[in-house]
């Protein structure tokens, strides 16, 4: 899985900087918050705000058409919604590294995809979920076989693959632009790796990460 997935070059001539860290799960032992997941996101909340990283996304969203005051980047809404929501103890995980790191993440049930998942400039007339609506041509957007399964970037997942308390096997992707560093990329993706080994011991965990440069 992880060497199909793919980002095309016209998201890297768009922005030469991006990178995604791309991590997948294997033997996720899921549940709702409790206590422990709950205190990942208190302490996250607290965090010292990072503007310029949400800046570099707004930069990003513009770039393509989007107005980012209209649909802002998964960090900058998650970033004002204080506190921060309790979904289940997997995404409680994600949000809590997204938040500390000011960088956004998506988190997705593996067994939910059909091919492997890539990120490319919308043609306009990707399959796509109602509640997500159709990508406008040009718009940057995640997809697998059947169809998109986020839009503007990192603006709204759909249903289809979103992580429940049932999911085994998920994949996540930690997205940057600069001024995040790539060597804080890394770090953020070992902390996330870090609680989900303590939500699921025996969790399998595999990265990979793609850039201009690779």
């Amino acid at each position: 899985m992880l060497d199909d997935i793919w980002v095309d070059d016209a998201v890297h001539e768009l922005r030469p900087d991006f990178a995604v860290l791309v991590m997948t799960a294997h033997g996720l032992t899921n549940g709702p918050t409790d206590d422990r997941s709950r205190a990942w996101l208190a302490a996250a909340a607290e965090a010292e705000a990072q503007p310029a990283k949400i800046d570099a996304w707004k930069d990003a969203y513009r770039a393509f058409g989007a107005k980012p005051q209209r649909t802002r980047p998964s960090v900058d809404a998650l970033t004002r919604r204080m506190p921060l929501p309790e979904i289940n103890q997997a995404v409680d995980a994600y949000n809590t590294i997204s938040v500390k790191h000011a960088l956004p993440i998506g988190g997705e049930d593996l067994d939910r995809y059909s091919g492997p998942a890539r990120l490319l400039r919308a043609a306009g007339d990707e399959p796509s979920e109602e509640a997500l609506g159709t990508p406008e041509p040009g718009e940057v957007i995640w997809r697998d076989d059947l169809g998109v399964t986020c839009r503007r970037w990192n603006w709204r997942q759909g249903v289809r693959t979103r992580l429940t308390e049932e999911t085994v096997n998920a994949i996540f992707l930690l997205e940057r632009l600069e001024p995040m560093t790539l060597e804080e990329l890394k770090e953020a993706g070992e902390e996330l790796a870090d609680l989900l080994a303590e939500l699921s011991p025996g969790v399998r965990i595999a990265t990979r990460l793609l850039s201009s440069r690779n």
